[in-house]
């Protein structure tokens, strides 16, 4: 048996309901817009403190009164705005209006008020219930719903909004490209399963907004990922800013996530880097060239073109000049230890190279030759007589006044990517400056006859 309501107890059903009219006072007070009713006749019947706010009037001082004539809108205007007030208690679905409301100490505001017939339990009209707010905050509202919409169109820049969890909720069409993928497939997925390096630093700059909040006055970080895709793995920079989302309902801020822009600038940064490389190797082959002019032993300015051709480019460098039919190793850099480039003791020995070695190719070409050690990275060095250490080679001919006097062979550790068509330039105009010199050397009977 459930105990008796007047005995101030609560009953199987819970404790003793909020009477109607105060529940509906504290709902309407506790809207962000600005409510109010007319009845029938057209006196103000509800009045909540938004209204207040915006207006000035109480609702002890607007309740009761014949709409807004004679306080809340100017006399010339009166008639138009009660008149379209109260068509819609007739008229279907919502009414949008923009009125110029007085305020209690008598400045206007321009509010923009939707409006909506009420209708009693006979399903006659039985009255209007308007709500309205300032129309710059309307604006100010519009703009960021349409700022945000536009931002998740196709723009130039990528968006993504990325939940606590670190998973994309939402991207726009140019993130969707860039991460290769669909704005749907991507949703909800960890960004590992995207970014195959490069996600630490990625999650790390997530995770720094998320704790601290939006970097204030900071430049926009430069992000190098490799992205794994249906074509193979794709190196690429991102040029990111990150923004904290904080929920605006909140007493206290509340991260709902990062809002993440960023731009593709791979194409920018290669270019830089190349043009930096070009100009770094420029200046390299001018203190080379300075440097062998003051060479006496012409073989000794070949070596030197060497020295300075290694720095950034190459571990190991190695000369085998053409003797006959045989290559013969003329001078190389240390096997074990960084070194410079010295001639090989007792005058150089035969080098026996198999068929089909990278340096006999390019002695048969009269070009350079490019090879990496792939998946025989253990045995493909000695297989090549070239240090233990190396996994990529690129020999350029040595040719001079028409003849064919040798190899130069660079080669690089695990550490270095392979060569690409821009090294192999650069190491055919370095073998062209050593075979001039190595040309010299054999035109002369020693170095002493100079």
């Amino acid at each position: 048996m459930s105990a008796s309501r007047g005995s101030g107890t609560t009953d199987a059903l819970g404790p003793d309901p909020i009477p109607g009219s105060e529940l509906l006072a504290a709902l309407l007070d506790g809207m962000d817009a600005a409510l109010c009713a007319f009845g029938a006749d057209g006196a103000v019947t509800h009045w909540n403190r938004e209204a207040e706010r915006i207006l000035g009037w109480s609702a002890e001082e607007a309740v009761g009164r014949p709409g807004f004539v004679g306080w809340a809108v100017r006399s010339a205007d009166a008639g138009e705005v009660q008149g379209r007030l109260m068509a819609a208690m007739d008229a279907p679905g919502r009414q949008v209006h923009e009125f110029a409301l007085l305020r209690k100490d008598g400045g206007r505001v321009l509010v923009r008020m939707q409006s909506a017939g009420v209708r009693g339990a006979d399903g006659r009209p039985a009255g209007v219930y308007c709500a309205f707010s300032e129309v710059h905050a309307q604006i100010d509202l519009e703009r960021s719903i349409a700022l945000s919409e536009a931002m998740f169109e196709d723009t130039s820049w990528g968006v993504v909004l990325v939940d606590v969890d670190l998973r994309p909720t939402v991207v726009n069409a140019y993130a969707a490209r860039a991460l290769g993928g669909g704005r749907t497939t991507l949703l909800g997925r960890p960004l590992a399963e995207l970014v195959v390096q490069g996600v630490e630093d990625l999650e790390g700059a997530l995770q720094h907004v998320l704790a601290e909040g939006t970097p204030s006055a900071s430049a926009p970080a430069e992000l190098w990922v490799t992205l794994r895709t249906s074509d193979g793995d794709r190196r690429r920079c991102w040029r990111s800013g990150f923004l904290q989302l904080a929920s605006p309902l909140a007493e206290e801020p509340v991260p709902l996530g990062v809002g993440w822009l960023f731009q593709d600038v791979t194409a920018q940064k290669v270019a830089a880097q190349e043009a930096d490389r070009a100009r770094f190797r420029s200046n390299q082959l001018y203190r080379a060239c300075r440097s062998a002019a003051e060479c006496e032993d012409p073989m000794e300015a070949a070596t030197t073109y060497l020295d300075y051709a290694l720095a950034g480019f190459a571990d190991h460098a190695l000369i085998d000049l053409l003797v006959g039919e045989r290559l013969v190793r003329a001078a190389a850099t240390p096997a074990d230890v960084p070194g410079p480039c010295l001639p090989a003791t007792g005058g150089g020995f035969p080098v026996r190279y198999v068929p089909g070695h990278p340096a006999l190719q390019a002695v048969d070409r009269t070009g350079s030759v490019r090879s990496s050690a792939g998946a025989s990275e253990g045995s493909w060095a000695d297989e090549r007589q070239w240090p233990k250490d190396s996994v990529h080679a690129l020999c350029a001919v040595l040719r001079s006044r028409g003849r064919t006097l040798g190899v130069v062979t660079f080669l690089r550790s695990p550490h270095r990517p392979a060569f690409e068509r821009p090294d192999a330039e650069y190491a055919e105009s370095v073998a062209a400056r050593v075979a001039t010199a190595v040309d010299l050397s054999q035109t002369l009977p020693s170095s002493s006859a100079l």
